[in-house]
């Protein structure tokens, strides 16, 4: 009987198929609060799972000049890593999965492989646009992962924990940790925006100059898998932000309430900011957000030890 349980879990709730559902609306969502803050209507309810259902049933083009391996199985691998990294977050108001001692570190190199997976995709076309849009997409992987990972321990620092669940309990049992360290939770916003390469972080797939970046010649099955991916982990990395900085995620009314609110604002942010050049994103937020988030885990130490 657990056995069974497990796998349900696993492949419909909290996980699987109910996880890429919710992740369906929380794109349409972003979409359509980014088209009302400009004025436009935006797409109804059902559009990204009907994108979603049009991409699986296309035939999936491999061009001559790529490595068919790779062209294949890297949609996969960004899918099942961010499928595996939902198992260790606790979502809709319940503890998560799969816990144990570490699995923060586990959760953050796993959504790191995601956007690995964009820039292998990119470098294995010969397509000018996706070559460019890869080194775009790896380039900005040192600028933000860094800071979004560093914020995030910040947390676990305070809770003496590694574990996501032992940190989620113990910041819904003190103050909110975005009143007491708003610097690592500004951060680890931001971080989430520029790993999801959302406006105006979107340089490595700017439409207006390299068509879809690492995408380009990307259609079918991979294309639809690398876009629930990218969905997926949106829901997990405003879970992760949620339960660490605004007092942990107690039920399901408060999971939405706070993951809503998050998501809210930086479709505020897509809306009003302009495309940022690559040079700018880089040298800009690597300068600021690692010497700040460095600087707020050192304080943090000193402070442990005095």
């Amino acid at each position: 009987m657990t056995a069974i349980l497990s796998v349900l879990q696993l492949l419909i709730f909290p996980a699987g198929i109910f996880l890429i559902l919710i992740s369906c609306i929380y794109e349409w969502l972003d979409r359509r609060l980014v088209a009302q803050f400009q004025n436009r209507v935006g797409p109804r309810w059902f559009q990204p799972l009907a994108d979603i259902l049009k991409l699986l049933s296309k035939e999936e083009i491999v061009p001559i000049s790529v490595n068919r391996t790779l062209f294949i199985l890297l949609p996969i691998f960004a899918f099942a890593c961010v499928m595996t990294a939902a198992l260790y977050v606790p979502m809709f108001g319940m503890e998560s999965v799969i816990g144990y001692p570490g699995d923060l570190i586990i959760t953050m190199y796993l959504l790191s492989a995601m956007t690995v997976s964009l820039g292998m995709a990119g470098a294995n076309s010969m397509n000018r646009f996706a070559v460019v849009g890869a080194t775009r997409t790896l380039t900005q992987l040192f600028a933000y992962e860094g800071p979004f990972m560093l914020a995030l321990l910040i947390p676990a620092l305070v809770a003496h924990s590694w574990e996501i669940d032992d940190v989620a309990i113990y910041a819904s049992n003190h103050t909110w940790m975005i009143l007491t360290y708003p610097i690592g939770f500004a951060i680890a916003l931001i971080g989430l925006i520029g790993k999801l390469e959302l406006s105006p972080f979107d340089a490595p797939e700017a439409e207006s100059e390299i068509v879809s970046g690492v995408l380009s010649e990307y259609s079918g099955r991979g294309l639809a898998l690398f876009h629930i991916a990218k969905n997926v982990e949106l829901v997990v990395g405003l879970a992760l932000i949620s339960a660490f900085y605004l007092g942990g995620i107690g039920n399901l009314l408060f999971f939405t309430i706070k993951t809503l609110a998050l998501l809210m604002l930086i479709s505020l942010l897509q809306s009003t900011l302009t495309r940022l050049r690559i040079d700018q994103t880089v040298g800009l937020w690597w300068q600021i957000g690692a010497l700040l988030s460095l600087g707020q885990l050192l304080i943090i130490i000193l402070a442990r030890i005095l």
